[in-house]
């Protein structure tokens, strides 16, 4: 049994291009795994500990439980860890540290979601939560497309947001960066907004008329953002189980699998009015496949 580290992982160098055809190669190989709900428990307040199961399918022998916590004041506030398993001989391979697998394939699943659903006009894309997964989420969006027009807003906090113009705007001087102060600044006319907040308590924009027609709101960790459920053209997720037990779930106007999307089962976006939402929550599924293709690339 090995001890794979976050350190050893982040040293392989794996590009944004590769992670998002890795939560691509999950996404549609989705209806053959077995992927239980993940379970939560929550210790006070919204800090939680969740586990993550997931079996692959049969030609990868591959089963992996991951667990993830968000503790409040703890830093990084999220972390968490992977027990993969042979599923052909019941072997405990790794005990694999996920921090650096979280936040990349999350960044790279949010990546995927705004290159399938946003509108074909989309210049303004606004964020908020400027912490690991959001700032690797920028950095997924931003190598694989940037081009002069395009502008990125960034919610003040701190000097979060004053730090990711600094590091990004050298390297893409064709790229307008902002920093809004409010809300209401961020979200007002956007294109695409993107909140990786972990942490919310009550609506983060009360008025889901600033939200204008052709947006996608990409909410990572789905706080804040339940106002929209009910008014929005098309809400879309990674897996339908995993929002079944959301308070507005069966009002959602219309409700699909981006998965389906990206397989052509069923259409995303169809006309560039629809204001959707991507509740992209993260599977299990995302976790192990990173797992099981890295495991051979970092050697013994």
């Amino acid at each position: 049994m090995r001890i794979v580290t976050a350190d050893q992982i982040e040293a392989l160098g794996i590009t944004p291009a590769t992670a998002i055809e890795w939560v691509r190669e999950a996404l549609l190989m989705k209806d053959r795994c077995q992927l239980p709900p993940k379970m939560s428990v929550h210790p006070r307040g919204n800090d939680f500990i969740t586990s993550m199961p997931c079996l692959l399918p049969e030609e990868f022998s591959r089963f992996g439980c991951k667990v993830v916590s968000r503790i409040r004041g703890a830093e990084p506030a999220l972390k968490s860890d992977m027990m993969l398993f042979d599923t052909a001989t019941g072997e405990l391979l790794a005990i694999v540290n996920t921090d650096w697998i979280t936040t990349m394939r999350t960044g790279a699943v949010a990546t995927l979601a705004i290159q399938t659903l946003r509108n074909s006009q989309a210049r303004i894309y606004s964020f908020v939560g400027l912490g690991a997964t959001g700032r690797c989420t920028l950095e997924c969006l931003l190598a694989q497309e940037h081009r002069e027009g395009m502008t990125i807003r960034l919610k003040r906090y701190k000097n979060h947001a004053e730090r990711v113009v600094e590091n990004l705007s050298g390297r893409y001087p064709d790229v307008t960066f902002e920093i809004m102060d409010s809300m209401e600044e961020l979200v007002r006319d956007a294109d695409v907004v993107v909140s990786c907040i972990t942490d919310a308590d009550g609506l983060l924009v009360e008025d889901a008329s600033l939200f204008k027609p052709g947006v996608l709101v990409v909410p990572v960790h789905t706080r804040g953002f339940q106002n929209c459920d009910t008014v929005f053209d098309k809400v879309f997720a990674d897996d339908e189980g995993h929002v079944r037990g959301f308070r507005y779930f069966s009002q959602f106007r219309r409700f699909g699998e981006i998965g389906d999307v990206l397989a052509g089962k069923i259409p995303g976006r169809e006309s560039d009015e629809e204001r959707i939402l991507s509740y992209n929550i993260g599977l299990g599924l995302h976790d192990v496949l990173y797992a099981t293709k890295l495991l051979p690339l970092i050697g013994d």
